[in-house]
């Protein structure tokens, strides 16, 4: 399944996968190094947000959270303004 990510800085990428972790391992294919930087040993570092449409992950089933076809991926540094989502 196809999804759009935005990572940031406002660029958008398509990856592939039907959980965020899937998501993040097609990211890490495409951009190598790309997985250190979003999770550590206990799952994704502290200082990295993901969201799923408006859904923060860690208040979902963080990297085991469902991404349907079509939906788009947020990944923010903590601490981002609101308004840095939209």
């Amino acid at each position: 399944m196809s999804v759009q990510v935005r990572l940031p800085g406002g660029e958008r990428v398509s990856a592939a996968g039907t959980t965020v972790a899937e998501v993040i391992d097609d990211l890490e294919r495409q951009r190598p190094g790309t997985r250190e930087r979003l999770i550590d040993g206990s799952g994704l570092r502290r200082y990295v947000n993901v969201y799923v449409g408006a859904a923060d992950v860690r208040y979902e089933d963080g990297l085991s959270t469902s991404v349907p076809s079509g939906a788009e991926v947020t990944i923010l540094p903590a601490g981002a303004p609101e308004g840095a989502r939209a």
